[in-house]
């Protein structure tokens, strides 16, 4: 196999934050990129325009729903398939509902939780001994689940969740440190993406999914050199 600079895989990759992301790596040079999304559409149009080529850049669109069970095997396949080992993964796949507490139901909670937090958990530990030293996770979580921070109605099942996967992160990290596997979380603020738009109609956002695409690519390939176990709050705004 060809060693590219970094082996990356990426949920969440084809619209919004996730799909700028990636973009942000495949115009990086000699990155090998797995991305991974429901929709895979743009990231093939990404991938056909040839844009990374020109830095030796490879990008492998999957399409796979996180949320149904055992996706970690067919993942794990094409993974194991075209990896040596994997340098960065970015947990960014997430589900928002906008509801009122007297709204929700159990089916809202065991959704919103098992994509947000029950994911990055089953890819994590399914990929756990194919990860790189050094190598860096980073999830992405939310202003929304950062303590202290000021909340949106109707986001309280997300909130928790997103700081749910805090914790998660701070965890992993210590118990990883001895094999080189750093693990931090990155909590935006308010991002324009087509998931906010849905939730929020007419809601404008200072920050661009461009530039927080932008900023998370950064931080995956050289964050891990100074942090660990690190909830990064990323926001110009409140929350």
């Amino acid at each position: 196999m060809k060693k590219y600079n970094h082996d990356i895989i990426i949920t969440g990759a084809g619209r919004g934050i996730g799909y700028e992301t990636t973009r942000h790596f495949y115009n990086q040079k000699g990155n090998f990129i797995i991305a991974v999304s429901r929709d895979i559409c743009a990231l093939q149009k990404l991938s056909e325009s040839g844009s990374g080529k020109k830095n030796d850049s490879y990008l492998y669109p999957i399409m796979l729903d996180l949320s149904k069970k055992d996706f970690e095997i067919e993942l794990f396949k094409n993974v194991l398939n075209r990896f040596n080992k994997i340098d960065i993964l970015v947990n960014n796949a997430g589900v928002l509902v906008n509801k009122p507490i007297e709204g929700l139901d159990t089916a809202d909670f065991e959704k919103i939780f098992s994509v947000n937090v029950k994911t990055p958990f089953v890819l994590i530990k399914a990929l756990l001994p194919h990860f790189n030293n050094p190598s860096h996770i980073v999830n992405i979580g939310s202003m929304g689940g950062f303590q202290g921070s000021a909340k949106f109605k109707g986001l309280s099942l997300y909130s928790a969740s997103k700081g749910a996967l805090a914790i998660l992160t701070e965890c992993m990290a210590e118990e990883f440190k001895d094999r080189g596997i750093h693990v931090n979380c990155i909590a935006p603020g308010s991002v324009q993406t087509e998931m906010i738009a849905e939730a929020f109609p007419g809601f404008k956002t200072p920050v661009t999914a461009e530039e927080m695409g932008g900023f998370i690519a950064d931080f995956a390939c050289n964050g891990y050199k100074v942090m660990n176990g690190k909830i990064i709050p990323v926001s110009i705004s409140v929350p």
